[in-house]
């Protein structure tokens, strides 16, 4: 009752020939859309050796780990400050582990003082972390947006309060 007929098989046979040639040809086209959109590789981090010496500021959108002495302002993404390391200037990161020295102010969206972290400057941070032994001299301030700058989160702060007078 449920016998293949060999008349159906030739159409068949072509329609899956049909169907195989469209979509080989439309593969050509997926694949070179695809070669542009390769994913991209995130870089490793920056590091700067105990024995570098930085006057300047520096700035990218990677991370940067300093064993060094930086006297500039630094920004980065996620920013290290190893154990032996100086920095006198301002930080700016998302993310900041500090095991060294810090003479400045720190802005980070996460910002995180070991026990052998010095800081000597005001914090502005969304979450902080401090462990015992770090040194600490200045103020800690709670920001939604510490990235933010100073003109642009007061100008946006005072009509929220107008609207709420």
């Amino acid at each position: 009752m449920f016998s293949k007929s060999k008349i159906n098989e030739p159409a068949a046979t072509d329609a899956a020939k049909t169907a195989a040639a469209a979509p080989a040809a439309a593969k050509p086209a997926a694949a070179a859309d695809k070669k542009p959109t390769a994913p991209k590789v995130k870089p490793p981090a920056s590091v700067l050796s105990s024995d570098l010496f930085v006057k300047g500021n520096l700035k990218t959108t990677g991370d940067i780990q300093i064993e060094g002495t930086v006297e500039g302002d630094v920004r980065a993404h996620l920013l290290t400050i190893g154990e032996g390391a100086l920095v006198k200037g301002e930080v700016v990161a998302d993310d900041v582990v500090i095991n060294g020295h810090i003479i400045g102010r720190v802005r980070g969206l996460k910002v995180r003082l070991t026990s052998s972290a010095e800081v000597e400057g005001d914090i502005i941070h969304k979450t902080i972390a401090i462990e015992s032994g770090a040194h600490f001299e200045g103020s800690v301030q709670r920001k939604d947006d510490p990235l933010a700058t100073g003109g642009a989160a007061k100008s946006a702060a005072k009509p929220a309060a107008k609207a709420s007078e």
